[in-house]
């Protein structure tokens, strides 16, 4: 009896911090979302927004309404979509052949991905590299950096690894070759690690903003970070979205900020379902 006293009293007290935690973690969203929906100069007040103030779409229609927007949010969409489909299909082919027991080398190659995550060539040598491969202000610099993870492909080659080695034994047999057999048999088997990386790639060239600000000087090539850089700091302006005086507003930061996150909100329900799933498989076997 007194075990089963604790036990509520306890779920009682875990569940309210749990509802407060969550308060506190979501009360920034909310309020770049009250502030959104306020107007410009109860925006610019400041304070405490537990709701709108003057509510009103004025902000999303300033933003929505210039076409430099849609210029950085088409760029960051092929960066993530292009950059998530390349990177999966090249951590993938690496790992495949590396989770095999039979492969030569194979502790070599394993020490040379793993070397990578420890040490990297640093910011100007392959700011050189990527000229040489002229590659500097184009989109594909964005893509080309983040094919490769090592920490991914370890996460894809365990993974893998834990699969059943009769499954391509009877393919073979079967007059498979390895290329169908990557293609047809194990890709499919990978899906809910593949929805994991694919997450974490998509959210990281979503939100990349240092390469994008160093490899894009063409403003055309703007992403949305870079863009929401420079209109909360002030530097949009007559250039880019006309009306200076609107540009640096609260409500239209606010605004920015949402219509930025809108697409990784919208699409991580999808793979929630896989996230944990495939992480967890992926960490056995090392």
């Amino acid at each position: 009896m007194i075990h089963s006293f604790s036990s509520k009293v306890f779920n009682c007290v875990n569940n309210v911090f749990l509802l407060l935690l969550s308060a506190i973690m979501m009360f920034p969203l909310w309020r770049e979302i009250s502030i959104s929906l306020s107007s410009k100069e109860e925006a610019l007040r400041g304070g405490l927004f537990l709701w709108p103030r003057e509510f009103t779409f004025s902000a999303y229609r300033y933003i929505l309404g210039t076409d430099y927007i849609w210029a950085a949010y088409g760029n960051s969409i092929f960066v993530t979509v292009v950059g998530t489909a390349l990177a999966l299909l090249f951590t993938s082919s690496t790992a495949y052949p590396l989770a095999k027991r039979t492969l030569p080398w194979k502790s070599v190659f394993s020490v040379i991905i793993v070397f990578t995550m420890i040490f990297n060539g640093g910011l100007i040598p392959t700011y050189l590299v990527m000229r040489q491969l002229h590659l500097i202000n184009t989109i594909w610099a964005l893509i080309a950096l983040n094919l490769i993870s090592a920490f991914n492909v370890i996460i894809m080659m365990n993974f893998i690894r834990a699969l059943p080695e009769e499954l391509e034994e009877s393919a073979m047999m079967d007059g498979a070759n390895p290329i169908r057999i990557f293609f047809s048999l194990i890709l499919p088997l990978c899906k809910p690690v593949l929805a994991t990386l694919a997450l974490w790639i998509a959210v990281g060239l979503w939100n990349n903003f240092y390469q994008a600000f160093i490899y894009l000087n063409d403003k055309s090539l703007t992403t949305l970070p870079v863009l929401l850089r420079l209109i909360i700091v002030g530097q949009q302006q007559e250039s880019q979205l006309g009306q200076a005086s609107d540009t640096a507003t609260e409500s239209v930061i606010a605004a920015t900020i949402l219509v930025t996150l809108l697409p990784i909100l919208a699409v991580y329900p999808f793979l929630q379902k896989y996230f944990i799933k495939g992480a967890l498989l992926g960490s056995v076997k090392a």
